[in-house]
């Protein structure tokens, strides 16, 4: 179906330089933005999403990387 928007000036250049980093026409960038936002009003809630967290270590490493025979001594005890 074709229809026509209005859309913000500066909205429509992120949407369409988003689009083309994606590598997908701007018709569906506009299709999942939509569909993604209707799904949220439906369910009620935003849509399932994974976040891992960082954590640094400050630790030398307790195995010399360079010896295959002692990396996987460590490996296999883990």
């Amino acid at each position: 179906m074709k229809t026509t928007l209005n859309l913000n000036d500066q909205v429509l250049r992120r949407a369409k330089g988003r689009a083309a980093r994606e590598g997908i026409t701007l018709t569906k960038f506009v299709e999942d933005a939509l569909r993604a936002r209707l799904a949220v009003a439906r369910g009620g809630k935003p849509p399932f999403r994974l976040r891992l967290e960082t954590v640094t270590g400050n630790r030398p490493p307790n195995v010399d990387i360079s010896d295959r025979d002692a990396l996987y001594d460590v490996i296999d005890r883990a």
